[in-house]
């Protein structure tokens, strides 16, 4: 939210983002039971022009610029070898703790996370099945494509039951600087209503 209020694009968005981060750290309950619950955070961050990719580990993260095609993010690290812009130690720390030995490419997703990005995209989580319906609609993604994939429940990506999918947002963000641009949100917490 500080991004969208202090920034007009998503670069700088990005940049308010990883500041504040930097700064202050990140943290707070994913929950609103009494159970202690937390974890790190992902951002699609876009405007008209280009979209970015901000992962982040504590402190620390790497950001992937959106040259193409489709993306997604799902509660996971998902940047790997392509990474455009860093937390200036981010190597140096995973160094020092043994994550990395400096010598083979470095990979955020693995050296970060428990994750195995290798199973990432054929796995049956959240973010592989949102991998596969992107994919299968590569170039011709409307606003009814988008929703319908966002109220999926036999995928997981509407989750319901201890977690739940509390809400979606789909965009429409022309590169025409004369058509509007258009969003649209869920009013229930639950975005197949």
């Amino acid at each position: 939210r500080l991004g969208l209020e202090r920034a007009d694009t998503a670069e700088k968005a990005l940049s308010v983002i990883v500041d504040l981060l930097e700064k202050y750290g990140q943290g707070g309950n994913c929950m609103e039971s009494h159970m202690a619950f937390t974890y790190h955070n992902s951002f699609l961050i876009a405007d008209r022009k280009e979209a970015w990719v901000l992962e982040t580990s504590g402190k620390y993260w790497a950001a992937e610029k959106v040259e193409g095609g489709v993306r997604n993010i799902s509660n996971q690290l998902s940047i790997t070898t392509k990474i455009d812009r860093e937390h200036p130690k981010l190597k140096e720390y995973a160094k020092s703790n043994g994550w990395w030995d400096g010598e083979k490419e470095f990979d955020f997703a693995a050296t970060y996370s428990y994750v195995n990005t290798a199973r990432m995209t054929t796995s049956g989580g959240r973010y592989c099945e949102g991998y596969k319906f992107l994919n299968k609609h590569k170039g011709s993604i409307t606003p009814e494509i988008m929703m319908k994939i966002l109220r999926d429940k036999e995928s997981g990506i509407n989750m319901e039951g201890g977690f739940m999918t509390t809400g979606s947002m789909v965009s429409v963000l022309p590169q025409q600087p004369n058509l509007p641009c258009i969003h649209f949100f869920t009013g229930t917490p639950d975005p197949a209503r």
